[in-house]
């Protein structure tokens, strides 16, 4: 259970990591959310599933309901991460942020020449 655990926790911090790194090297509002949704909804899963399994080493009825709290935690995660994520873009939009294009960037090359 442990070996398992471990697996769990190490993928779900490459999910992680993944997020983090999309974040920082996408260049524009909209394509900066995909991967903070996207990779940090499966981190959570995968690290909280490991936390869930890990507690369960002691078998009792109190370690069973934990690990159930953190199972249904995990549930309503996925249920507002998406939505969340939604809200975000669209309150972006209703701003009038247009997404990034490749001229743009051809025109700031130009402006630091």
């Amino acid at each position: 259970m442990n070996i398992v655990s471990t697996i769990l926790l190490i993928c779900g911090l490459l999910f992680f990591t993944g997020g983090a790194v999309g974040i920082i090297r996408m260049p524009d509002f909209y394509s900066r959310l995909h991967p903070a949704g996207k990779l940090d909804t499966m981190g959570i899963l995968m690290t909280m599933t490991a936390v869930a399994l890990y507690n369960l080493h002691d078998f009792s009825i109190g370690t069973v309901l934990s690990s159930l709290k953190i199972i249904l935690i995990v549930a309503f995660l996925f249920i507002t991460s998406p939505t969340a994520t939604h809200a975000i873009v669209d309150a972006g939009v209703r701003a009038g942020l247009g997404p990034w294009t490749k001229e743009e960037t051809k025109e700031e090359n130009d402006l630091a020449t």
